[in-house]
């Protein structure tokens, strides 16, 4: 082709007057010579239609017929010769035809290479100089004044391209001999295994356009009536030309005829040929035009299977070295490329072509002979050749994927292809069977799962191998079809072999079976191999998958039959029955993985404690929970024989004990634990394994891991560690920590959970936010709050000393070990987002337990000099140097005075939100007096004295931290300055002040009392009180009148007739034995005997706080205090005579109780300040179970609580009521218990605060004298109503502050706004229908020594 005819000539000018003719606009609107020349030379970025334009296919067929023989060649000895080739894999292929062209004799030589360069630089000069003589040409000089110059330019590229290609070859052929040489010496022994036609050079298109005249040509060549030799030449064309050229072409259908039939042509390379063909159409064609194609070979192959030339047998295996087996699985391999890759493109196409593709497969893998047929059942049906080359049906799980492809499945699978489905089903079971009769023996099929994970190369596989590919080719069908409900739909299914339907839970259940009938794998197996074959490690991928999913885990596993299949095994261990389990150890493990991600989710969880009905559990009934806990105890006690002297013994005790853990982490599943007393086996076993532990030695600095510690050694700290996160987690409820305490390692497991948030371990991905929860749990007990101060005598750094230390390094320093490149930015918020996570770890660490324990009895430093290095490592430091900044010392000693003083002050008032952490702080620290010098010192200078107070941050935060910690009062009875300015020309409304009393205007109107004696209603209830009589059941009838009146006129009960109710009712229940829980003894109050007994400053600043209440809601008259304090002092008096000695270091048990008496206040003031009254009803309120819960002090110490729970400091309002209300809220407010999870919050905490204060300061008056008497009148378990009741009113406030991240401060800070007893007590009343049997045993077994 180096000369050009005439006739050539005018051609090329023709097809670039066409390629000039479409880019005119570009080029004439090109602002520059050189603007037009980069058009075009990237043009084919920038024209979409590049390849279609005629002069760029004639430069794509020039360059085909220069190189394209030698490529095609290469690629033709590659995949027709069989291991030969050197390496495998598509790419490399390609690399290794790139290669031989290249070494190829053709080109070898330098004169042929620099020859045939030549010609083509000769050929593009000579083309370039029609350029000039185009008629074209000619406008576009008069358009273009630099045509002349781009055309130079052009050509002057193109010559340097070629002459760099000259010059490479220059270099090539220096490394051709050392190439030579090496490929010559290497061995030749490696086999070419993937050289399937649809491996080939199917990305490398040379190709040959052709007419549709020539099309039809080859058409008729290809018809199998033409003799070989000009179908093959045909053929060799055809494989040539392109394919989406071949498939638009009108002679397609014809010719799809003729290739379908040429696929059974005895020539093997003939028919290799047409799969190159396929190949080449699949990699380069879209999916419209492709389907075809696939439809065609997947019928060519269900037309072969049905024939008669197929005869293959089961029983005789598969010898994959066959010509023929293997151009079979060459045909199925293509498919199967092209089912992986097609549904990344057919959406974008109508569902008529997707539908057609599936079809055919599934008409394909349905295919069987007849029953009546002699070979049927030895028949070697096409699934099994797919099987063996995807076994584990990727295919099936790519097009199940999307939406838009699994209806389209799923609706055949239905109503045609139903037998595909039937099959899979009946090969797991034939398989189950087989395993059943072989469990004491070795299988081949147990021996193949282990062969096939070695990556063995296999050329024979027996009949029974084959069997073993389809039952995991069918497992992992059917593992991907029940992940979908439609999937599910399609059972149950009705076998040929079985009588009754299989249905979904028969599957599951079968499928749980495999895992106990899995072969038995070696130790070194299991650690060696991660991606087996094995039924066991099969179906665990398949039941994870399932637990994950909501909805197909509620269908698949939450049912009682399921429950019962996984249990079996630990069932028939208790009772000591034979078990016929391949690898036991490995097999518990494995059901303990599957109980434990089942027991995380809600539901699964209800299975587990309540079984398949909710409803219809019994206490006793057999539910998984009891089996589960009692084979873990017994595993703990090393009482099963079978696995005793097990290496893998510690691994399954661990499995156990974290399924039990993740249900003793909830309320409900520590409620059915608590009889078995598991806390006290993992205790014990802790115990045992820290004796152990001390016995290991140290580890050597520079010495070898092996030589320091043992491998044992090892493992006894890992033992210790798994028993100390299980017992850790046992502080996630009230209850459970109030159990953890009993077993003596509260210390240690501070130090463990310290340890591991150190390191920022997660002990579970379900758990994200769990140990900020657990954090708040212990903060909540005073015997956890000591543990979390003195954790340092444990670990290096306490858990206390260690936050603080990292909060200072946030408000002040920063760390030594940062570099500062640049400073930081100046805080826009009152709390800086970096300082916000550890301003709420404080609240939730800080409450009054553990405040009294850190605090009580500790004095503020108040040093002369503060260094700026000198970092704060305890709770009283920060105290002191961020919160009471009585010393210019102190402030000088910050660097950021403000921002850190804010904060302090912002810590402080939720601090004292709770009313005996503020007394507490008052009494000791004078929190009120700093607060008010502070502002008077925050004044401006004038000539006649002190002026204004300075509207500052911090004046505005002391005001309203001032007017909150002297003011009590509901949301309607007090008023509460903002913390933020206004716009406008007084943008700080509020008064401030720097000495008492506060400004009239922080106080609420006292609405008028109202009294309400003309109610028939009440009147009744008075009368019933008055005259109790021989009447049976008064006390259900008094509780029913209540809440009548409640409903209908709860405003009645306030004042005088309140007291009167109250006080009937409580003295007719404390004479009748049955309703007395606490015995009484008799005492009678003198001022002889009180006056030895001085009240405390805490005591007396509650009095002050107290009256100065009463008297702003005009209940208390003047000497009001002497009259509490008379009751206070006698109340103390006469529960001390009930109280035991204790020797604790506890502080909040070494003497009185620790805070000032709320409710004793509370009934002082509903009795109109009348002590004796108020003495009179506390004693006789004091023998009633409803006392232990609203009356906290009532059982400080009591001897009716077993040692071990005055001990521990933790009182029944905490491990009963709170407990309950954590529970009752997960049932009822599932949305509000998930907001306090993802805040590190425990509902508990603030309940506890709420009813240890009476709810003082969160509700109104009249609500909290509701409060009493509504947990008075209808019992006990009415408190826990109460507080679900609060969190229903507060839900999307809860959830609003969730998503701000700081609901504990608005928990904390903000009143009940709009909360009203009467509004909720319907609510409460269908709660008691369902819990209060549960909540009164619990609330009556107080006095009872638990477990």
């Amino acid at each position: 082709m180096s000369q050009f005819t005439n006739e050539d000539e005018a051609m090329i000018q023709s097809m670039l007057r066409q390629l000039l003719q479409s880019v005119k606009e570009k080029i004439t609107g090109a602002p520059s010579v050189e603007c037009a020349e980069e058009i075009l030379l990237h043009l084919e970025e920038t024209d979409e239609n590049f390849h279609n334009y005629e002069f760029v296919k004639y430069l794509r067929q020039y360059i085909n017929n220069t190189l394209g023989s030698v490529i095609e060649e290469e690629s033709e000895k590659c995949t027709s010769a069989q291991n030969q080739s050197e390496v495998s894999g598509y790419d490399t292929l390609v690399q290794h035809v790139t290669k031989k062209t290249r070494e190829s004799m053709q080109l070898t030589t330098e004169e042929e290479l620099k020859n045939k360069l030549t010609t083509i630089r000769t050929d593009l000069l000579s083309q370039a100089q029609i350029f000039p003589s185009n008629g074209f040409t000619f406008f576009l000089l008069k358009n273009l004044s630099g045509y002349r110059e781009m055309m130079h330019a052009l050509k002057n590229v193109m010559m340097v391209v070629v002459e760099s290609l000259i010059n490479k070859f220059e270099e090539d052929r220096m490394c051709n001999k050392e190439v030579d040489s090496k490929t010559k010496k290497k061995c030749q022994s490696d086999y070419y295994t993937d050289n399937c036609s649809d491996s080939d050079s199917s990305f490398n298109h040379s190709y040959t356009f052709m007419s549709q005249e020539q099309l039809q040509l080859l058409v008729e060549k290809l018809d199998p009536i033409q003799p070989k030799e000009v179908r093959q030449e045909a053929l060799q064309t055809l494989c040539l030309a392109p394919p989406t050229d071949v498939l638009n072409s009108e002679c397609w259908p014809n010719l799809r005829k003729h290739l379908t039939m040429s696929l059974s042509d005895p020539d093997a390379i003939f028919s290799e040929k047409i799969l190159r063909f396929y190949a080449k159409t699949f990699s380069s064609s879209p999916f419209n035009m492709t389907r075809e194609v696939y439809t065609s070979l997947a019928q060519h192959l269900e037309f072969y299977f049905l024939s008669g030339e197929y005869s293959l047998g089961l029983s005789s295996g598969l010898d994959v070295s066959n010509a023929d087996i293997n151009h079979i699985l060459k045909k199925v391999r293509l498919l199967n490329e092209y089912q992986k890759e097609a549904p990344s493109s057919w959406i974008r196409y109508p569902e008529k072509y997707m539908e057609e593709i599936v079809e055919s497969t599934l008409s394909l893998l349905s295919v069987k002979h007849d029953p009546n047929h002699p070979a049927s059942p030895d028949f070697l049906s096409p699934i099994y050749f797919l099987a063996l080359l995807d076994i584990k049906a990727i295919w099936f799980k790519k097009w199940m994927h999307a939406h838009y492809s699994r209806t389209v499945i799923l609706r055949l699978l239905e109503k045609k292809y139903k037998s595909l489905i039937n099959a899979a089903v009946q090969q797991c079971l034939d398989y189950f069977e087989f395993c059943k009769t072989a469990v004491s023996k070795t299988s081949r099929a147990n021996d193949f799962s282990q062969q096939h994970s070695n990556n063995e190369q296999k050329c024979f596989y027996t009949g029974s191998e084959l069997q073993y590919i389809y039952f995991v080719h069918s497992l992992c069908l059917l593992g991907r079809l029940l992940i979908y409900k439609q999937g599910r739909n399609l059972f149950p299914v009705q076998l040929k072999t079985k009588k009754d339907c299989i249905s979904l839970t028969d599957l599951l259940v079968l499928f749980t079976q495999l895992i106990y009938y899995s072969p038995s794998y070696s130790k070194a197996a299991l650690t060696a191999h991660t991606d087996n074959y094995s039924p066991a490690s099969l179906v665990m991928e398949i039941l994870q998958v399932f637990c994950d999913q909501t909805g197909c885990a509620a269908d698949c596993l939450y049912t009682d039959a399921v429950m019962d299949a996984l249990l079996d095994p630990l069932r028939s261990l208790l009772n000591g029955t034979e078990v016929y389990i391949n690898c036991l150890e490995t097999t518990l493990i494995d059901v303990a993985d599957i109980l434990a991600r089942i027991a995380a989710a809600e539901d699964g969880l209800s299975v587990l404690l309540y079984g398949g009905n909710k409803n219809s559990a019994k206490e006793n009934s057999s539910t998984a929970v009891h089996v589960i806990v009692q084979f873990t105890k017994k595993l703990l006690h090393d009482d099963i024989s079978l696995l005793s002297g097990s290496e893998l013994l510690q691994v399954v005790k661990g499995a156990f004990i974290f399924v039990c853990r993740q249900m003793y982490r909830t309320c409900e599943g520590l409620q059915m634990l608590i009889p078995y007393g598991l806390h006290e086996s993992i205790g014990e076993a802790w115990k045992k394994a820290n004796l152990l532990s001390e016995r290991v030695p140290t580890p050597v600095a520079g010495a070898g891991s092996t030589s320091s510690i043992s491998v044992d050694s090892k493992n006894v700290l890992l033992w210790e560690e798994t028993l100390l996160d299980a017992l850790v987690n046992f502080s996630a409820t009230p209850k459970g920590l109030f159990l953890l305490h009993s077993t003596g390692a509260m210390s240690d497991c501070v130090s463990f959970m310290f340890n591991s948030l150190s390191k920022n371990l997660q002990t579970n991905e379900c758990e994200e936010f769990g140990n900020e929860v657990i954090v708040a749990q212990m903060a909540t007990t005073p015997t956890a709050a000591l543990a979390l101060q003195s954790s340092e005598q444990i670990s290096i750094l306490g858990f206390i000393k260690a936050f603080v230390t990292e909060l200072w390094a946030l408000l002040e320093c920063g760390k030594d070990d940062v570099r500062i490149t640049q400073p930081k930015s100046t805080p826009v918020d009152p709390i800086d987002q970096s300082c916000q996570k550890f301003f709420l770890y404080l609240i939730n660490l800080l409450t009054y337990p553990a405040v009294f324990e850190l605090l009580s009895k500790q004095d503020i430093p108040n040093k002369p000099v503060y260094s700026h290095r000198e970092v704060p490592t305890d709770i009283i430091s920060i105290i002191d140097r961020i919160i009471i900044l009585n010393s210019e010392a102190k402030i000088h000693s910050l660097f950021n005075y403000e921002q850190s003083h804010v904060f302090g002050l912002r810590l402080l008032n939720v601090l004292c939100c709770e009313l005996n952490t503020l007394l507490l702080l008052e009494a000791q620290y004078k929190v009120s007096q700093v607060l008010l010098t502070a502002q008077e010192e925050n004044v401006t200078e004038t000539s006649e004295g002190p002026g204004d107070f300075i509207v500052d941050s911090l004046s505005v935060e002391r005001n309203h931290v001032l007017v909150r910690i002297n003011l009590i009062g509901g949301p309607q009875e007090r008023i509460l300055p903002l913390r933020g300015l206004d716009k406008g020309s007084d943008p700080y409304p509020w008064p401030m002040f720097s000495s008492f009393p506060l400004p009239k205007c922080y106080l609420a109107e006292v609405p008028r009392k109202t009294e309400f004696r003309q109610d028939k209603d009440l009147e009744k209830l008075l009368s019933i009180l008055k005259n109790p009589g021989e009447q049976t059941e008064w006390a259900e009838i008094c509780r029913r009148q209540f809440c009548k009146i409640m409903k209908a006129r709860p405003e009645i009960f306030s004042g005088t007739i309140l007291a009167e109710l109250i006080q009937k009712f409580v003295l007719h229940l404390s004479e009748s034995r049955s309703n007395c829980y606490f015995s009484m003894g008799s005492y009678e109050a003198t001022d002889a005997d009180v006056k030895k007994e001085s009240l405390s400053s805490v005591q007396q600043l509650g009095i002050e706080m107290t009256v100065r209440y009463g008297k702003y809601l005009n209940l208390l008259k003047e000497h009001a205090e002497n009259e509490l304090c008379f009751v206070l002092m006698n109340c103390e008096q006469f529960l001390k005579q009930q109280q035991r000695t204790v020797v604790s270091s506890l502080r909040c048990l070494q003497g009185r109780y620790a805070g000032y008496d709320w409710f004793a206040s509370s009934a002082f003031l509903i009795m109109s300040g009348d002590g004796k009254k108020t003495l009179t009803f506390l004693q006789q309120f004091s023998r009633l179970l409803v006392s232990a819960f609203l009356w906290v002090p009532r059982l400080h110490m009591s001897m009716h609580l077993p040692i071990t729970t005055v001990e521990s400091g933790i009182h029944p309002v905490y491990f009963c009521s709170a407990h309950h209300i954590e529970m009752l809220l997960k049932a009822e407010l599932p949305l509000v218990f998930s907001a306090f999870h993802m805040s590190g919050f425990s509902p508990s905490q603030i309940c506890l605060q709420w009813i240890t204060q009476c709810f003082w300061n969160y509700m109104d008056w009249s609500e909290i004298c509701h409060y009493i008497a509504t947990c008075i009148f209808l019992g006990p378990d009415y408190q826990v109503y109460m507080c679900i009741s609060v969190f229903r009113h507060l839900q999307q406030d809860i959830l609003k502050h969730t998503e701000a991240q700081d609901l504990q401060v608005f928990l904390k800070e903000e009143a009940l706004h709009g909360f009203r007893v009467t509004d909720y007590l319907e609510y409460m009343e269908s709660l008691e229908v369902i819990y209060r049997p549960v909540l009164l045993k619990d609330m009556r077994n107080i006095t009872v020594q638990n477990r």
